[in-house]
């Protein structure tokens, strides 16, 4: 009989395409999700069960109803900008709501949990490549709320024997090979899906936030990471705990830093197609450069990135193409 993992947040987009490694892996993703931003569409590898993670309540009914073995915690409120616009809704979801799930799953007998956390804890890189023990300074609202709860998991792990793993993404990106799963967002924030709405005509211009970096052709770096390849990730972090690991920190990035610049060409490249790309303002918030040292994962939990950008871009396309066919 398939273990139950119980993954808040998994209509989502990296979440979503976990439940399908879980799934294929053997296990029974328990998707747990209030559907503010994710698809009842996308579940398609185990049961749905409405709720929000600050209510303990459901919470309770939901794990003695699944008895998962673990949880996996993706659902949180992502975006940068609007953490600087409304610090207290990060805060009440992303860490009181990440409190509350940790005490519902220790009152159900649950003592394990993978974390869905960002390389936007770390803030403007004091060296590049970033390994796990660079510091902490996060420059936004939405990093200072996952870094919080990296911390609150090292004070479970010490003093209440819950384990867990914080998984440091840099830039997921991409989408399901098979075409069964991809990104959506409304708004959308991130670059490649813009991007391919720009090709696609459902944008004027993809706009390129800040020009005047000290980086090798003036914008943003940043390490594209498939989604696929993150949730091979999770899959391995979890099997790492559920065979007694110690609670750890892993970097999730492929540590090959890409422009904004040298993606808008690789998109191009992709699709065949021209597209306007203007310049805008620098984004409050924003580092220069983000590139992961993913050593620890690799030699740790045995991962390997196993796709490229372009890779990432293709599958991506396949996706959002697809998606335009679909509405016509």
């Amino acid at each position: 009989m398939s273990k139950p993992i119980l993954v808040t947040g998994g209509a989502g987009y990296v979440g979503s395409h976990t439940c399908l490694a879980l799934a294929e892996a053997g296990f029974l993703p328990v998707v747990y999700d209030n559907l503010s931003n994710g698809h009842a569409d996308h579940v398609l590898w185990g049961p749905l069960e409405e709720g929000d993670i600050r209510d303990g309540n459901r919470l309770d009914e939901v794990i003695a109803r699944h008895r998962p073995v673990a949880v996996l915690h993706f659902a949180a409120l992502i975006e940068v900008g609007e953490s600087v616009r409304e610090p207290g809704r990060f805060y009440d979801n992303n860490v009181g709501g990440a409190i509350s799930l940790i005490e519902a799953a220790r009152r159900g007998g649950v003592d394990q949990m993978v974390f869905s956390s960002t390389c936007a804890t770390y803030g403007a890189p004091v060296r590049l490549p970033m390994d796990e023990d660079h510091p902490q300074a996060p420059l936004n609202p939405y990093g200072r709320s996952k870094l919080m709860i990296e911390q609150a998991l090292a004070d479970y792990s010490i003093y209440a024997g819950f384990r867990s793993v914080c998984l440091r993404y840099f830039n997921a990106a991409g989408a399901d090979e098979e075409g069964r799963i991809g990104e959506r967002h409304d708004p959308e924030t991130h670059a490649i899906p813009l991007a391919l709405q720009t090709v696609l005509g459902q944008r004027s211009a993809f706009r390129v936030f800040g020009d005047d970096y000290d980086t090798r052709d003036g914008t943003a770096v940043r390490d594209y990471v498939h989604v696929s390849d993150l949730a091979d990730a999770h899959v391995r972090a979890l099997r790492y705990l559920l065979s007694g690991g110690e609670s750890a920190v892993f970097n999730l990035g492929t540590g090959t830093g890409v422009t904004v610049k040298e993606l808008i060409a690789e998109v191009r490249r992709v699709t065949g197609r021209p597209f306007i790309a203007e310049a805008a303002p620098r984004r409050e918030g924003d580092a220069p450069s983000l590139v992961a040292d993913n050593r620890r994962a690799c030699d740790v939990l045995g991962w390997r990135p196993s796709r490229n950008l372009g890779d990432i871009v293709q599958s991506a396309w396949r996706w959002h193409s697809g998606l335009e066919q679909t509405a016509d």
